[in-house]
Formats: C-alpha cells, structure tokens, sequence
C-alpha cells in the first residue's frame, strides 16, 4: 500500500530538479566516479563481452564503406575497358553478387552483435541499478528522524528516484553509445589513413572550426536553456499554486491577477524558450556547412588522386562517407561528456545518502519486555539537537500505568521533542528513560516501538482498503478483531454504510471519507493494535462538533486501561489529566494535576485563562 499525500508536519512534497535542468557539475568527479564503478565491479565479465561486441560490430560497420566501393570500382573497371574493347562493356556480375553477398553478411554480424552489446548491457544496468536502490532503502531505513526532518520529502524523493534513474539511463544509453562512438571514430581514422593521408589531413584541418563553432554557441545556448528551465521553474510553481488554492482564488477575487501573472511567466518562457532553440538550432546548419567545405576539398584532390590513379574511384566514394561519419561522433562523446557529468552529480547525491550518519545499532543481546505494563520514567533527561545546544538539562517524569499525562504548550516548546525521545526516534545526552525498569537502549527499536500506539492530529492513511487500513496496526487480526476494533472507535456503522462496506478502497487523497472519518479509521487502527502507551495528538481542530463528540468517545475508550501521552492544544480537553507538564523552550517548567496548577497560578494558569477568554469572546 502506497502512502497518502496527506502532508506531515513539516509540509507536503519538495519539488524534483527540472528535466532538462542545466549540467550540475560534481564535487569531486572522480572519487565518485571510482565508487560508481564500484557497483560495477561484480558485472565486469559481461562489461567486457560488452565491449567486444562493440569492437566486433563497429568493426563490420566500418568495413562496409570499402567493400561497397569494391563494387564501385569494378564497375569503373569494367566501364574504362569496356571503352577500349570492340565487345563493349561487360559488367563482372559474378563478382558483385560476391560482394553483395559478404556485405549483407557484413550488416548482419554487425546488426547482430549490436542487439546482443544493448542486451547484455540492459543485464548490467538493471542488476547495478537494482543493487544502488536497495543499498539506498535500507540506508533510509537506518537513518534517524532528524535526517527526515532536516530535508524536504522532494529533495529525498529526487535522490532516490531521479538521481537514480539518471544513472540508470545513462548506464544503459549513454555508455554503451559512448564506447561506440570512441570506437567508430579510431575506425574511420584508421581507414581514412589507410586510403590517404593527404586527404585525411584536409578533412583534420576542418575540425579545429567545427570545434571552435560548437563550443561558443553551445555556450550560449546553456545560458538561454537555463533561463528557459528557470521560467518554467516558475511556470510551474505558479500553476500549481493556482490549481491547489483555486478556492482561495476565487473566494478572493484574484482570478484576473492570476490569469495576468500567468501570462508574463508564460511570455517569458516563449522568449527565453524561443532564443534557446534557436541558439542550438544553427549549431547542426553551421556544421553541415563547415563539412561541406571539407567535402569539396577532398573531392576536388580525390579526383585528381583518381585520374593519376593514386587512388581507386570505390576508395574515394568509402572516403567520402568515412568523412560523413567523422564528426558524428566527435559531436556524440562531446555529448554524452555532458551527460555523464550530469550522472556523476546525480551519483555524488545518492552517495551522500549512503554515507549519511545512521542511527545508532541496536546492542547484540536486547531485552525483551513480555507483558508491558506502561510504566514510563525520565531520569535527568539531557537533550539537544545539537550537542553544545541543550534543550532539555535534567527533565524527570514518573509515570504509572494507566496514567494519563497532558503536555501543553506553546508552539516550539518541545511537546513532539518528548514523545520523540520516548520512542527513541532521537538519541537523549544524558540520563535514562525507562519502561517497566528497562532502559529503552535495551530494547529493539522494534520491540520498543511496538508498545506504542499513536493517533497523531495529521491523520494518515494509505491506498488500500478500509479493512487493510485497521489491520495496519495488527496484520495478524481476525475479521471479528477488525470489527470490534472499528465499533469501540465508533466508525463500524459509517463503514457498513459504504457500498463496499470494510472493503471501500481509499482513493489517492482519501478524500472519499471525511477528515473525521479518516481520524476514526486512525483510531481503530490504534485500539487493534492494543498497544501499552498510547501517543495522542489531539485531533478535533479540524472537525465539526458531532464528529468531535464521536473522537473523544472513541479517545476514552482508547485510552481505558492504558498509559497515555496527550499533546493537548485545547486544555479543556485535559482537565482531568493525572498529570499535565507544562513546557517552554524545550523544558519542562511546571507539572502537576489541573487544580494543582491553577493554584500555582504560573505559566499553565496564564495558558488556561487566554484560552477561556478567548472562548467566552467567542
């Protein structure tokens, strides 16, 4: 089941780099070439069978142009004797069937190791890709929170997916077109050499303008492409503005302003778009023209070569072509210099991932807690994100089972900090937190977690059925289980309304079922799971008062029997709370019982009282 975009507390999802986006170069090219290759390493037999199918097959390619000129110079042969013979001319069909015969074996072969160097190649790329992917998860698998919190959901999206799928398609394109091009271009030399230096020379002297063209005007085309991606940066923000908030926009009245803002973005892309293209587009026109002035020097001293009969009229017909296929390929590797550039950038980024700091390992012989009781206790807590930044100096709480404790105030003050180190999602500084008497570093992360149950005020459900949504707390659940899980959390009569009943598949945003009814669903999932310490965010800001009425029943009925951790926002809601701790900047300032603090008449007096003021103004 694939999770709900329902956005987290630190907002919803990061954008992805742009396709197309300019060449990011990176840090250090060859470390992280030399690590990619690592993940090479174990397919190195078939990289070399790779490479021998490109020699074998460019080999046959580059054969071709001699062997057709073979047949052209027969045919001036038989053309210049036959001239001179009374018998007229006699073309040597026997002799060009021969020819024609061995050049179709020629394309074969040619053809032939080419589909076997993609299909051997295809092999490498998925089985290196398939090894960096699950390198990557299990690595995100053993980060702690702070790494998730630290950095957008589409910033870590972008390095598991389009990093990697760069490095992909240029594994399986890239490198194999490269060793070609490499390849095809020490061919053509050679049987240019081979034909005649001097004119290989003429057809040398062209390429320093080629070069010197390409270079300025790629040049400037980067910067036009770069203001092409950054308007469409922009385009696309403003779009996906408009359309998320298109309610807003229309409430307000800002349609028109919208539709204006939309078409100066819009000019600007067609401008910056429009100079690109264009820029890139005269690179190839000018080429061509540069090559056409080789040709004419080389078909003007081949002709001469030909009538002093230095050279054969076939050689000079394969030279030609050889001449055409020339700068292909320097245009090619110059190319695919860019793309890997790019790869390695997109690898240098995955790597960073794997070399990021993980959490700390579990010890080799943990305990294990049989029956949880729900007995939880800080013990001179020290804690800091950063260690010379210390939040919490020496916080202790002693909680009994079956305890309700409230955690109030205001926003920043550290009330997610707590519930975060009582599960372990962030290592404390000092001190000890125990459950039952047991350290919690004793314990699995697992076999810690899973005394937990959480029902947090961002509901979060996945694709899936309502049925596999509940038995995510408890997957070993019969169907009786399910229903008495969804009764005590008041939400079996609104399912069984549904035409699939238990069986209504969430679409993508859960939007099918309210937010109430999604906060039930959550519920459910949580009394399923039985846990022995409840996590409560409380979640009725967002609902009317009827549903509201229906979460906290069902919130009793969750917290029977259990230890609970309430992060409050309405303190009338935890009025009769066993203990409520008041925090501030990270610590706890005052704790007690609702009329011990009102009687201390500090910070939670002045908490309670804006509130009910704030109400009674209501």
């Amino acid at each position: 089941m694939s999770q709900q975009k329902n956005k987290g507390p630190r907002g919803g999802m990061g954008r992805g780099p742009a396709m197309g986006a300019p060449t990011e170069k990176a840090k250090d090219f060859k470390g992280t070439l030399k690590r990619l290759m690592s993940y090479l390493k174990p397919q190195r037999f078939k990289i070399i069978s790779v490479v021998f199918m490109a020699i074998l097959s460019t080999l046959f390619t580059v054969i071709t142009p001699v062997v057709i000129g073979l047949i052209i110079t027969s045919l001036h042969e038989d053309v210049k004797a036959g001239l001179n013979s009374p018998a007229g001319i006699v073309v040597n069909f026997t002799y060009i069937a021969k020819v024609l015969v061995l050049l179709t074996i020629l394309y074969i072969l040619g053809s032939l190791f080419n589909y076997f160097q993609q299909i051997i190649m295809s092999s490498v790329t998925q089985e290196t890709v398939y090894d960096l992917r699950k390198s990557t998860n299990e690595k995100l698998s053993r980060l702690p929170l702070k790494y998730f919190d630290s950095r957008t959901h589409g910033e870590i999206l972008s390095r598991v997916t389009n990093d990697i799928d760069t490095i992909s398609r240029t594994l399986q394109q890239s490198v194999t077109q490269l060793i070609s091009s490499l390849l095809t271009l020490i061919g053509v030399v050679i049987m240019m050499l081979i034909i005649s230096p001097v004119m290989t020379l003429i057809l040398v002297i062209t390429l320093p303008l080629s070069i010197f063209i390409t270079k300025n005007i790629a040049k400037k085309s980067q910067m036009f492409f770069a203001d092409q991606q950054r308007a469409l940066g922009n385009l696309n923000g403003h779009v996906e503005e408009m359309y998320t908030g298109h309610q807003v926009i229309k409430a307000f009245g800002y349609e028109d302003r919208s539709i204006e803002e939309f078409s100066n973005i819009n000019a600007d892309l067609y401008d910056a778009g429009w100079k690109a293209q264009f820029v890139s587009g005269i690179i190839m026109p000018l080429m061509n023209f540069v090559s056409n002035i080789g040709y004419v020097f080389v078909s003007v001293v081949g002709g001469i070569f030909v009538i002093r009969g230095v050279v054969t009229l076939g050689n000079i017909q394969a030279f030609i072509q050889y001449a055409r296929q020339f700068t292909q390929p320097i245009v090619q590797v110059a190319n695919i210099a860019n793309i890997i550039q790019a790869t390695i950038a997109s690898a240098e980024r995955v790597f960073e991932v794997l070399d990021e700091e993980e959490e700390i390992p579990d010890i080799e012989n943990p305990k294990i807690l049989e029956n949880p009781q729900g007995n939880v206790k800080f013990d001179h807590v020290k804690f800091g994100y950063e260690p010379d930044n210390i939040l919490m100096d020496d916080m202790c709480i002693d909680v009994k089972k079956g305890q309700m404790v409230a955690i109030v105030g205001p926003t920043g003050a550290g009330k997610t900090t707590l519930v975060n180190l009582l599960m372990r999602f962030y290592e404390i500084n000092g001190g000890a937190i125990t459950i039952d008497g047991v350290n919690i570093t004793d314990l699995k992360r697992e076999d810690l977690r899973s005394i937990f149950g959480m029902v947090l005020q961002n509901t979060w459900l996945f694709n899936g059925t309502i049925k596999e949504n509940i038995v995510y707390g408890n997957n070993k659940a019969s169907e009786t289980e399910i229903i008495s899980a969804a009764k005590a959390a008041r939400v079996d009569n609104f399912i069984r309304m549904l035409p699939e009943g238990y069986d209504t598949v969430l679409n993508e945003e859960a939007s099918n079922i309210s937010q109430g009814q999604k906060q039930l669903i959550t519920i459910a999932r949580a009394i399923l799971a039985d846990p022995a310490v409840l996590i409560l965010d409380e979640a009725t800001s967002s609902v009317d008062t009827r549903t509201e009425i229906y979460i906290q029943k069902a919130m009793e009925e969750l917290m029977k029997n259990r230890t609970s951790f309430v992060i409050a926002h309405r303190l009338s809601t935890i009025r009769d709370a066993d203990m409520i701790l008041v925090m501030k900047d990270g610590d706890i300032i005052e704790k007690g019982n609702h009329d011990e603090l009102m009687e201390q008449k500090g910070f939670y007096e002045d908490l309670y009282n804006s509130q009910f003021a704030a109400n009674k103004a209501i």
